[in-house]
C-alpha cells in the first residue's frame, strides 16, 4: 500500500528495445526468418544455398533490419553468420537452452517468431565467439589435429597388415 492508501501496480509493459530485430531458426535444410511488422509477408523461409543466403541478407537490409538473432545449433549457423555480418548485420548467437524454455513451440516458423521477440525486448544472451582470426587459428589446430589422428590410424592399419 502506498501513502495515499492505494496499492500501487507494477507497469507489466515491456519497452521494445530492438525494434529493428529479427529472429533466425536455421536448419540444416531451410531457415526461417522473422522480421515482424516490418513487411507484408514478416515470416519467409529460405533455402541452404549461398545464392539464397545473400538474397535473405538483402531481404533482412530492404526491411531495415539491423540485428538478428538465431540459435547456435551445429555448424549451420557459420555460413548464415559470416554472410550477414558481411552485409552488415549484427549476429546475436543465442545458446538453444535459453530460448528453448517455454513449451509449445513445435515449428521452425513459431521458434523464429519466439527468437524475434525474446530479442527485440533484450532478453537473449549472446553466446561469446572468439575474434575472426582466433576463429580461424582454431579451425587450422583442429583441422591439424584431425590429420594426426588420422595418420596414426593409417600407421596402425599398415602396421597390422
Amino acid at each position: 500500500m502506498s501513502s495515499s492508501g492505494k496499492t500501487r501496480r507494477f507497469d507489466e509493459r515491456l519497452p521494445q528495445i530492438r525494434s529493428a530485430a529479427a529472429g533466425i531458426d536455421v536448419g540444416g535444410s531451410e531457415i526461417w526468418v522473422d522480421v515482424g511488422s516490418r513487411d507484408p509477408e514478416p515470416v519467409r523461409k529460405f533455402a541452404t544455398f549461398t545464392a539464397d543466403l545473400h538474397e535473405l541478407a538483402d531481404w533482412l537490409n530492404h526491411c531495415g533490419i539491423d540485428t538478428v538473432a538465431m540459435e547456435s545449433t551445429g555448424v549451420y549457423w557459420i555460413p548464415v553468420c559470416q554472410i550477414l555480418e558481411s552485409k552488415g548485420i549484427e549476429v546475436v548467437l543465442v545458446n538453444a537452452r535459453h530460448a528453448k524454455n517455454v513449451t509449445g513451440r513445435k515449428t521452425d516458423m513459431l521458434d523464429c517468431q519466439w527468437l524475434r521477440t525474446l530479442h527485440s525486448y533484450g532478453l537473449l544472451a549472446a553466446s561469446f565467439r572468439p575474434a575472426r582470426d582466433i576463429g580461424v587459428l582454431r579451425c587450422y589446430v583442429r583441422h591439424r589435429q584431425m590429420l594426426i589422428e588420422y595418420a596414426s590410424a593409417h600407421v596402425q592399419h599398415m602396421q597390422k597388415a
